[in-house]
């Protein structure tokens, strides 16, 4: 029976699914995205049960949007792109397996009957273990331009701390801090890899001739930008309006934008995989642009800059990116289906719907959590078969 069931153990590790980062990491980060934002809509509206996870449903929720579902794509799609960076083999089979279950583990504790010191310790190993597996093949391969990424996992593991602190200890403005500075960080990121693929995409996508001339000074500009962005609210410098982080923001809406003009083609508006990923990254220029109105005192609620980079932002260019990634890495061709398309559709309406109508109505975010829930559904439904088959 022993041999029977390493024979079983062994089987299940060589599965499709396990043989590169994205295919479990998409899936789950995509099924819990529509999961944990159907609870959240749910409960706002009185219709979720009495049992709530530990800490209370706004604790959950801030916590686990960006160190949960965002982290999880991250970790995806990073554990694909550093082989491909490398040239050497992805995380596979066992360690990828054990990965995926740290990572699950923390999702399950938060609805467990369990102490909070242990919950929080369960919450803390999958950000440092995702930048030790990345950093060791980085560093063996001397990839030194791909240092910038370890550091903003490493940073972005250091707001979590500061939100399980806040948690630990009750400390509102302390969660608060942690999790919008965790929010512009991923906001970084996402400046620092859309600045690297979006436009090869558009070069690919349309079959032009050469993709646009990178420019060092832009990318140094938006990563330093987004990092500052998440030291002021890391220190609490965003809880009030301040002129000279009015200033910061709008260098980087503008910096944004200049991007956008760029990259910009005409064409784009004919394929699906590439005007997502423009109109996505097109709310970076609207958070960062939003929040320099705030800071000035031009805007009534900060809110809504924050929510134009969540929702919009981060939750556009993840589901933009990880269907055109998922279709690329199984070797089909890149063409989404009408579903997916749809999808695309809906999440934009709906960042719109939580940025635009919240403020006038309350009718609002369920009209956005239903968009955005709708959107990750279509993603399942038309990808679970790709991500769990054979690469074509």
């Amino acid at each position: 029976m022993p041999g029977r069931s390493w024979s079983v153990t062994r089987k299940f590790a060589r599965a499709q699914v396990f043989t590169l980062g994205f295919r479990p990491f998409f899936l789950a980060g995509a099924g819990f995205a529509a999961i944990a934002v159907a609870v959240w809509g749910l409960w706002l509206y009185g219709w979720f049960p009495a049992a709530q996870p530990v800490g209370g449903m706004l604790v959950w929720h801030r916590h686990e949007m960006p160190f949960g579902f965002a982290s999880a794509i991250i970790g995806g799609f990073l554990l694909t792109a550093v082989p491909n960076w490398t040239g050497r083999p992805g995380l596979h089979g066992g360690p990828l397996i054990g990965l995926l279950l740290v990572w699950l583990t923390a999702r399950l504790a938060w609805w467990l009957p369990m102490p909070s010191v242990v919950l929080i310790a369960l919450q803390i190993p999958f950000l440092p273990l995702l930048a030790w597996m990345l950093g060791r093949e980085l560093i063996a391969a001397g990839k030194r331009d791909n240092y910038p990424i370890l550091l903003v996992i490493a940073l972005l593991a250091g707001c979590q701390a500061m939100t399980l602190a806040g948690i630990s200890t009750e400390d509102v403005d302390l969660q608060r801090r942690g999790v919008l500075a965790a929010l512009w960080l991923i906001g970084a990121l996402m400046s620092v890899i859309g600045g690297r693929v979006i436009p090869f995409f558009i070069q690919r996508g349309l079959n032009r001739p050469t993709a646009s001339v990178a420019q060092p000074w832009l990318f140094k500009g938006l990563l330093l930008g987004g990092m500052l962005a998440a030291l002021s609210f890391a220190a609490g410098l965003d809880n009030v309006p301040n002129r000279w982080l009015a200033v910061l923001f709008g260098l980087m809406g503008g910096l944004h934008l200049l991007r956008l003009w760029r990259w910009y083609d005409r064409g784009i508006w004919r394929v699906p995989l590439l005007w997502s990923l423009y109109l996505a990254y097109a709310w970076l220029v609207v958070a960062a642009l939003a929040m320099a109105l705030w800071h000035a005192g031009l805007m009534p609620q900060q809110s809504l800059a924050t929510h134009s980079l969540a929702v919009g932002g981060i939750g556009g260019l993840i589901l933009a990116m990880i269907a055109r990634v998922s279709l690329g890495h199984t070797g089909r061709p890149l063409q989404p289906s009408k579903a997916i398309i749809l999808g695309f559709a809906l999440l934009s309406i709906g960042a719109v719907c939580r940025v635009l109508l919240v403020p006038f109505s309350t009718v609002g975010l369920g009209i956005s959590a239903l968009l955005w829930c709708v959107a990750f559904g279509l993603f399942l439904m038309r990808y679970t078969g790709i991500l769990l088959g054979p690469r074509v």
